[in-house]
């Protein structure tokens, strides 16, 4: 979300987040793709659930318990993100990595639409050598479907996720009006190549 919009609408906070542990019985999936209300609100509608517990917050930072002012002013490096547990046997790791290169602009680097910061690169939090394989066969499988702009989004091994203060979840839910990056909304391989000046990707 832009600063001074988000500014305008409440005060950040500077309360420090909770860090929300990992069930090791569950998979989990961590993803940035810029403003995390909107990047919730994709997954959200495009898997139902398939997914659960979906949370916004925070991954990949520097510091222990970031605030939200402290993540916005790029002081800590942290992605803003989204993670939630799925069903495997619903939805395959390698289907929700399709919908992410679709549902926003991964060539862009340290920016979404008008939001701009390493808050907001496009990235993949893997949570297994699995999951890496994974997200590096994608972005060799989609690439050319943005033709020369090359795919910037980065690839983190998830450490910790910090659990986004109780406003920020299903943010556009509670405010249907709110801000919503223009970027984020699911595209099909034949939009995207069309757009990029690229060529379609092999099917899954």
């Amino acid at each position: 979300m832009l600063k001074l919009f988000a500014g305008i609408l409440r005060p950040f906070s500077s309360t420090p987040t909770k860090e929300l542990p990992k069930d090791m019985t569950k998979v989990y999936a961590t993803f940035g793709a810029g403003c995390f209300w909107g990047t919730e609100k994709s997954f959200r509608k495009k898997y139902g659930d398939a997914i659960s517990n979906p949370r916004v917050g925070y991954a990949g930072g520097s510091k222990d318990a970031p605030t939200y002012r402290e993540v916005c002013n790029g002081d800590t490096l942290h992605a803003e993100v989204v993670h939630f547990e799925f069903d495997e046997a619903r939805v395959t790791y390698e289907q929700l990595l399709d919908f992410f290169f679709r549902m926003h602009d991964p060539t862009t680097l340290n920016r979404q639409g008008g939001d701009q910061g390493t808050q907001y690169r496009s990235a993949v939090f893997y949570h297994s050598d699995a999951q890496k394989e994974a997200a590096e066969k994608a972005i060799a499988r989609v690439q050319p479907a943005f033709g020369q702009h090359k795919i910037s989004t980065t690839l983190e091994p998830f450490r910790k996720f910090w659990d986004g203060e109780d406003y920020h979840q299903d943010y556009l839910t509670k405010n249907p009006h709110g801000y919503e990056c223009a970027t984020h909304f699911e595209r099909t391989w034949e939009k995207v190549a069309t757009t990029f000046g690229g060529s379609p990707p092999a099917n899954l």
